[in-house]
This record gives structure tokens, C-alpha cells and sequence, in this order.
């Protein structure tokens, strides 16, 4: 390998690095997508029930409050997917279902 070839390796692994490190961490990554889906909702984020990183980016679970009403335990509350790019950036959402604040959920295989 010649000392140009080696050079050039060098400046991509530095410049791969340096990518890496300009991404976001997982706190960030849910704290702006809280705010990007209030944003574009109109409605408040309230948690996030699920979070992984995907090949594409991140996916997210995020339980939003559509309808308040007295008592709260009547509320009509969402679930939301929420996809990102690597970047944190919103690419899509869609609602997953609606329930009553105060109903559990019956039991289903994987927790969902």
C-alpha cells in the first residue's frame, strides 16, 4: 500500500468518525421527535412507550393525547409510529390505535 493510499484511508475513517459523532444520542433523538410530532399534530406528546434504532434510522411509539375530558381517566389518548432518519429528522407517522386513558390495554403477544 502506498503512503497516498494510506493517507486516504486515513482522512475517510476520520471523516466516517466525525459523521458518527455529529449524530444525534438517543435522548435527543426522542426529545425532537416528541416536538416535531407536536408540531405537526396540534396535539401533546405525552411519552414515548417504545424506542429502537432501525436500519433506517429510529422508530418510536409515542402516546399523545387527542381529546381531554373530565374526568381525565375518559381522555381519548393515541398511540403514534414514529419514524426518523438517522439524523433524528421526522419521516412519517401513523396512528396505531385509540383507547381511553384510563382502559389497559388486553394482553397481547410482545408487549404491544
Amino acid at each position: 500500500m502506498t503512503d497516498r493510499q494510506k493517507t486516504s484511508d486515513s482522512q475517510r475513517s476520520q471523516t466516517e468518525d466525525s459523521a458518527a459523532d455529529d449524530r444525534p444520542n438517543p435522548m435527543q433523538v426522542l426529545r425532537h421527535a416528541r416536538v416535531q410530532l407536536g408540531e405537526l399534530t396540534g396535539m401533546a406528546a405525552e411519552t414515548v412507550s417504545s424506542f429502537e434504532q432501525t436500519e433506517d434510522g429510529w422508530s418510536l411509539e409515542v402516546e399523545v393525547l387527542e381529546l381531554a375530558r373530565v374526568p381525565d381517566t375518559m381522555s381519548l389518548m393515541a398511540s403514534y409510529q414514529v419514524d426518523l432518519d438517522p439524523d433524528g429528522q421526522l419521516t412519517g407517522y401513523r396512528r396505531l390505535r385509540r383507547y381511553e386513558r384510563g382502559r389497559a390495554d388486553a394482553h397481547r403477544p410482545g408487549g404491544r
